[in-house]
């Protein structure tokens, strides 16, 4: 039997899940998602990947500013039996929960209850864990503390970027969560509490943080440069200007914190070094370490500054 479905979700992340439950069997009802955001100083809106995808399908879509209670009546006209949600953005009222002919149901970009919270995928690579995954639970009022429906594990490498793990992660979320519709619809749905001490948080990435301070291990800092590569970018100044590195590697170079080591552009750090490969100047384009070093001048034995 195909199921009515409501679907909550925002970035590029959620746009292979939503296209597989369009593929499926299964009716989109209609799509929730961030309002757009101004752009080129207000003269154009920007749509949310959502937003795109589903103008593309031609699926009927909600912006609304908070999910108030003209929105808690649409979804009880509606009648979905389940709703997805997936990287909305924004918090549901717990009003949504009550309403008993409907299912909630998240996707989430953890091995839950590690990592709860906004920025899973960041902080499971600036913490250079082992592994990661996705979890698919049913949705209660305290943020990512619902029962587990279902979870699958992914490896996570010292050069596993934020893009790479997050497009790893959207297919298999994809693919995970129409089985679990599956189960939903075949009344075989069994859900597993959270271990709460167990739980940590993924707080939102602060700009603050994306700074780099040599005075850190190289495969930290290189783990902050792959999770921090797509947005906001680690990034250290040179010569008054700022420089985020997009792509780099740890290599067994010895040198002071931030000193220049080699005519590479590799970079001493507390343990071992970093070996830039592609870097972006600010307001230029992303370069490879060659192409910046034909136009820009670095000494080697210099100790980078604040």
């Amino acid at each position: 039997m195909a199921l009515d479905i409501v679907f909550m979700g925002t970035p590029n992340f959620a746009v292979p899940i939503l296209k597989t439950i369009y593929n499926s069997e299964h009716r989109i009802k209609c799509v929730y998602t961030q309002p757009p955001k101004k752009k080129n100083r207000g003269l154009k809106k920007d749509l949310s990947s959502i937003h795109k995808i589903s103008n593309q399908l031609k699926i009927q879509v909600r912006i609304p500013e908070v999910l108030d209670i003209n929105e808690l009546n649409f979804i009880k006209k509606v009648k979905p039996h389940i709703v997805v949600v997936v990287a909305y953005g924004k918090i549901i009222p717990n009003a949504f929960f009550n309403i008993n002919t409907t299912n909630f149901i998240n996707v989430h970009a953890s091995l839950l209850p590690r990592w709860r919270g906004a920025a899973p995928i960041h902080r499971a690579i600036m913490n250079l864990d082992k592994e990661t995954g996705v979890t698919i639970m049913k949705m209660v009022p305290k943020l990512d503390s619902g029962p587990i429906l279902m979870s699958s594990k992914i490896k996570i490498n010292q050069n596993t970027s934020f893009i790479e793990l997050s497009n790893q992660m959207s297919e298999l979320s994809a693919e995970l969560l129409l089985k679990s519709i599956d189960l939903l619809e075949r009344n075989k749905a069994s859900f597993i509490p959270q271990n709460e001490s167990d739980a940590t948080y993924a707080k939102k990435i602060q700009k603050s943080e994306a700074k780099i301070n040599w005075d850190e291990d190289a495969n930290k800092i290189v783990a902050k440069i792959n999770a921090l590569s797509s947005g906001p970018g680690a990034w250290f100044y040179l010569n008054g200007s700022r420089i985020k590195i997009i792509k780099a590697i740890e290599i067994k170079a010895s040198g002071k914190p931030g000193e220049i080591v080699n005519s590479n552009f590799t970079i001493g750090c507390k343990k071992n070094s970093v070996k830039i490969l592609e870097l972006q100047k600010e307001g230029k384009k992303t370069l490879t370490t060659k192409e910046f070093l034909t136009g820009n001048k670095v000494v080697v034995g210099n100790i980078l500054k604040d």
